[in-house]
């Protein structure tokens, strides 16, 4: 069956409903949703957690479902560190972390990092070879470090499931060549059809198996209208207006439950969805309604 995933309650849901992560990580798991989901952002304008301490937060208070990062960035960050805090969340997890991967965020944010826009792209490659076995505790060479020192890390942890970002035919590759698993957000079905058949080409070429598709999402039951949420996509993603509208996940359970067998038609395997409006908890309530529906 299909997994469904919810993204936790951003720094203003909280504050608006009195709700913390905690509490939001539990009321997700008790629903009966297979996984708790954070982004990873720096330097945004906005009021954002670290996604590891909110990731660890969760895991903490949970037993059963994935922890994911959606989407973690280890470029933006020296790749010792990034796979130690990774290790970490795994080990504390009870290895229950899905690593989602990507290279993004404005420039903002790397310059605030202090690490050169333009390096994202070949950074992401090298932390996508390097990682598995960092975490696994194997001694690694860091080609990116000053001298290239050789270092190896403990506790080794068993390298969590690797889905690699984006919808571009770039991150595809990426997914093919490195990742178990291919994580595009806010695309359409008939797209997916069509991103899926070039990965499986891709998967070809590198003779690997072809990865798991993850769609990341927007749902709504009752609260942010559909044409009010396709602006925003539109608005926030330069998105055309007719591809944004196809995207929002809106009405009833059973509504939803279509949309998710429709996903599932076209070779996804799992569903991250952000809640737009409305009462975090009660959305997701109804969100795991229509899980259950479509299961």
């Amino acid at each position: 069956m299909m997994e469904i995933g919810v993204i936790l309650p951003s720094v203003t849901a909280q504050r608006e409903q009195g709700l913390d992560l905690r509490a939001a990580a539990r009321h997700a798991e008790a629903a009966g949703l297979d996984g708790v989901w954070m982004g990873d952002h720096l330097a945004t304008g906005m009021s954002t957690l670290d996604c590891v301490a909110g990731l660890a937060t969760a895991a903490a208070v949970t037993e059963r479902v994935r922890i994911g990062a959606s989407v973690f960035v280890p470029a933006i960050r020296p790749l010792a560190w990034a796979a130690k805090q990774l290790a970490s969340l795994q080990y504390l997890s009870g290895g229950r972390l899905v690593l989602g991967v990507g290279s993004g965020g404005g420039a903002a944010q790397w310059a605030a990092a202090g690490v050169p826009f333009a390096e994202r792209g070949r950074r992401t490659d090298v932390a996508l070879e390097l990682l598995p076995d960092l975490l696994a505790g194997k001694p690694v060479r860091l080609v990116d470090e000053p001298g290239e020192p050789v270092v190896e890390l403990a506790p080794a942890v068993r390298t969590p499931p690797l889905w690699v970002g984006n919808d571009s035919a770039v991150a595809r590759r990426r997914a093919a060549r490195f990742g178990d698993g291919w994580f595009p957000s806010l695309i359409p079905v008939d797209e997916v059809v069509r991103g899926r058949g070039h990965l499986a080409e891709l998967a070809g070429e590198y003779e690997r198996p072809l990865p798991t598709v993850t769609v990341g999402g927007v749902v709504s039951f009752g609260g942010t209208p559909a044409g009010e949420i396709a602006d925003q996509i539109a608005g926030g993603y330069g998105m055309p207006i007719e591809r944004a509208r196809k995207v929002p996940i809106t009405g009833t359970p059973d509504d939803a439950a279509d949309r998710f067998a429709e996903y599932a038609a076209a070779g996804v395997d799992h569903l991250v969805l952000g809640i737009s409006g409305g009462d975090w908890r009660t959305q997701v309530d109804r969100l795991a309604a229509a899980r259950h529906l479509a299961g």
